[in-house]
């Protein structure tokens, strides 16, 4: 009897508490999509190799890859000529009866995959879209574009391979699939065994500015020395042997150009043939300085490594001497590198090189040396900025991972725009020259050189350190190391525009030309917003609105910690960020990594109820001042402001009851039903009602809807009638029952009265549409194209450092017609 009496008490309650009207929230049958749907389901099972915490393992392991290579760069035929001892070791628990190897210079043949399946439809390369006027349809193709179809039909490119032999020069067999080769062992690898093998080969190298490649060489014709001179930057230069991993066993997919690379971690031994005049930079250490450089140099890099600021190792004038040198015969660099991923290096007579040692706590590295190596042509830009650039980075990443591990981080100019290899980056902007002989630089080329170096040099921490696999994650590699570029670009200047805000990818996340982040990377549509800027607006939004920042950086530095010098996969990030932090996010890297939805939450109404007393003495006098605070009609008012009058008027000695009562009028039947049901409450019930009717309080519910399907936080901001404001929070598990409609009852005392509300009015969650944010509805400013393109054109092609020695004219004065 006790529980139906309390159904019957809040029957009673619930139909007469609330006065007005709120939409109800309907769920249609089988319409239901669980947007927090646990993404363990998705992952891989857990295993002795990635536990369900995301960490590596009891058994975890990985294969070593060590080289010791020695190669001749042929200047005059550009052309690369090496040999090299690989030692495998296989550190899994199975038998290998082959090697994979990946020969990523056949990637530009004539038959490869990705030379065949290219396509022409104005997104790929340099090739322009089709133009249709009327029945006249032609297409349009670039300069650029047929450059390159001559550079790849003139020369003859991708690996000679010589010899493949084994630990005693025997032959062994091998067989080349498009970019990759497989090598079969004489009998199966065992477990905790090693094998050696030889590979002689060579290959013509790209001319970059040509092709469009990842590494290669420039040419300057108008150089000082007779028939100008090359930059060489090498990368993807020997024969590497692929990953074998516990996830996927040989990563044998061949290289399409997009994604880029995964290997194994190992020992360098590189012994580099050039001519005599050049200077050689490098992954890893040199260990002949003082057979390839002069006395000087090493006086001045002792110098550089407690310099608090750059020291030139060869200066500027010496870099120009050196353009029009006539030296002949060779030298040798010999560089180590121990445990990276990969080996790449650069070579030049026109490199200018400066230094700059960096210290950090860490006891196993304290010293880090700085270094930038550019021709004239990068000019005052590069000696302010690159190697700044550079120690600026590792402060900033190491605060957010861990201390740099290796002894050098490099950056070189030549004709890659920008990438990345184990100490090593290439990085793209230059000054202009002038006819007064003069170089100047734009501010967008200032701020894309330290933009880029940064964003480079922080791939040492992802994929180089935290060994990712940028073939088939981009996104791993890419848009981590997009998000902390974001952050130590903010650190350096906060008016870089450097693209990892939340509205820098709305536009793209409302787009029809969308897949999901977790796709491989070369059938991602467009790399750029998918693999960078999405997922590092994903994690800023993360750890700015989600987690805060402090869980948020101990779970990120854990992950960076626990696959350091390892190889994580997207579900040992995913349940790396979860268990450290504490937060069920299985909803927001499902909607975020998995699927195409975009954020647009809208604020629909506001309803404002107010709290009936039940007394009707109360609640009819109410009602009757609700009734007369209603506009009064057109017609009623004018009659009276004519001095018409009524019936009612003319009459009042000929009123009836209802005359003199009107429809709010309280009866002592309704009177005497408040007392009995009021009666019948607990005295705590009682109690209960009493306060809230003395408090008086402002009830109002919130109308949302999720149009854009990626449930997030609903970050709400109040305005009252006193001219105070409210934040709240209302976390994305406000979805979890009803993905598409909520509603939220949000209680305010009697004095703050709410005028208005916005959602996320600071553009924290990349909301694709603020328009319907407001309640009420606001005019939203006009944000148009016309107005970045104008920003863009004024950064990137105002010349200010030139165009301000203009001397000033005096205006002329014209004469007035007489």
């Amino acid at each position: 009897m006790r529980v139906y009496r309390q159904l019957l008490l809040l029957a009673f309650t619930s139909s007469v508490i609330f006065t007005g009207s709120a939409s109800e929230i309907v769920q249609s049958k089988g319409h239901f999509e669980d947007k927090f749907r646990q993404l363990e389901e998705s992952l891989p099972t857990a295993n002795g190799y990635r536990n369900a915490a995301g960490e590596p393992g009891k058994d975890y392991w990985q294969q070593q890859v060590d080289y010791k290579i020695n190669v001749t760069l042929d200047e005059t035929k550009r052309r690369i000529e090496g040999e090299q001892v690989i030692t495998y070791h296989n550190n899994s628990p199975y038998k290998l009866k082959y090697l994979w190897l990946q020969l990523e210079q056949n990637r530009f043949k004539s038959d490869s995959i990705a030379e065949r399946s290219s396509t022409f439809n104005g997104v790929d390369g340099s090739v322009s879209a089709a133009n249709t006027y009327g029945d006249n349809a032609f297409a349009k193709i670039s300069l650029q574009d047929l450059r390159r179809q001559q550079f790849l039909a003139d020369n003859s490119l991708g690996y000679q391979i010589t010899a493949v032999t084994d630990a005693n020069k025997k032959p062994l067999k091998y067989t080349i699939v498009g970019a990759q080769m497989r090598i079969d062992l004489p009998k199966p690898l065992p477990h905790n065994q090693s094998t050696k093998l030889n590979i002689n080969y060579s290959y013509n190298i790209l001319e970059e500015d040509a092709v469009g490649a990842r590494s290669g060489y420039e040419h300057f014709p108008d150089d000082e020395r007779e028939g100008g001179n090359d930059i060489f930057l090498l990368a993807q230069w020997f024969p590497r042997v692929a990953s074998y991993s516990d996830y996927e066993a040989w990563h044998n997919k061949e290289f399409l150009g997009s994604g880029e690379f995964t290997l194994e971690f190992g020992n360098y031994d590189v012994s580099m043939t050039v001519p005599s005049d050049h200077i050689v930079t490098a992954t890893g250490v040199l260990q002949n300085s003082k057979n390839v450089l002069s006395a000087t140099q090493l006086k001045r890099l002792e110098k550089a490594k407690t310099a608090e600021k750059p020291v030139f190792i060869v200066s500027a004038d010496e870099a120009l001497a050196n353009e029009s040198s006539t030296a002949k015969g060779t030298k040798t660099w010999h560089f180590k590198a121990d445990n990276v991923r990969d080996f790449a290096w650069a070579s030049s007579r026109k490199f200018i090189w400066d230094a700059q040692g960096y210290q950090q706590k860490d006891s196993q590295n304290p010293h880090v040396m700085a270094m930038s190596f550019y021709p004239k042509e990068g000019g005052e830009l590069w000696q302010r900025y690159s190697t700044a650039s550079v120690i600026h980075t590792l402060k900033v990443y190491s605060r957010f991972t861990f201390d740099y591990p290796y002894p050098a981080a490099i950056s070189v100019n030549g004709p890659v725009g920008g990438m990345e290899y184990p100490m090593i980056s290439f990085n793209g902007p230059r000054t202009i020259w002038h006819d007064d002989e003069s170089r100047t630089y734009t501010l967008s080329e200032k701020q894309f050189l330290i933009g880029v170096v940064i964003h480079e040099v922080g791939h040492n921490y992802f994929p180089m350190i935290v060994n990712s696999d940028e073939r088939q994650w981009t996104w791993m590699d890419e848009g981590l190391n997009s998000f902390l570029d974001g952050i130590a670009t903010r650190e350096w200047d906060p008016d870089l525009p450097w693209g990892r805000e939340p509205s820098d990818v709305t536009e793209y996340m409302k787009s029809n030309v969308q897949v999901p982040i977790m796709t491989q990377s070369d059938s991602v549509l467009q790399l750029g917003p998918n693999a960078y800027i999405k997922p590092a607006v994903a994690l800023n939004i993360l750890r700015e609105v989600i987690l805060g920042r402090e869980l948020f950086d101990f779970a990120f530095q854990e992950y960076s910690h626990r696959w350091m010098n390892k190889r994580p996969t997207p579900s040992d990030f995913f349940r790396t960020m979860e268990e450290a932090s504490g937060v069920d996010l299985d909803w927001f890297f499902r909607g975020w990594f998995y699927t195409t939805d975009h954020v647009d939450i809208s604020l629909d109404r506001i309803y404002k109820l107010r709290l009936d007393t039940n007394n009707p003495d109360i609640d009819f006098e109410r009602r009757r001042q609700d009734y007369q605070a209603k506009p009064m009609p057109y017609s009623v008012e004018r009659n009276q402001q004519s001095g018409q009058k009524t019936w009612v008027d003319l009459n009042s000695d000929n009123l009836d009851y209802h005359d003199q009562h009107d429809q709010f009028s309280v009866t002592n039947k309704e009177r005497n039903k408040y007392n009995k049901k009021h009666a019948e409450l607990d005295p705590w019930e009682q109690q209960v009602l009493a306060r809230a009717l003395k408090e008086d309080k402002n009830y109002y519910v919130f109308n949302f809807a999720n149009l854009g399907g990626l449930v997030m936080p609903i970050l709400l901001e109040l305005t009252f009638e006193n001219g105070n404001t409210e934040s709240l929070v209302l976390p994305a598990e406000i979805w979890r029952r009803s993905p598409s409609q909520v509603s939220k009852l949000i209680v305010t005392d009697k004095d703050n009265i709410l005028v208005s509300a916005v959602i996320d009015r600071r553009g924290e969650t990349a909301d694709v549409d603020i328009e319907n944010n407001y309640y009420p509805r606001q005019i939203i400013p006009s944000r148009i194209e016309a107005f970045k393109e104008e920003e863009r054109k004024g950064n990137k092609y105002r010349d200010i450092m030139h165009d301000n020695k203009e001397a000033l004219k005096e205006p002329e004065i014209k004469a007035k017609k007489k």
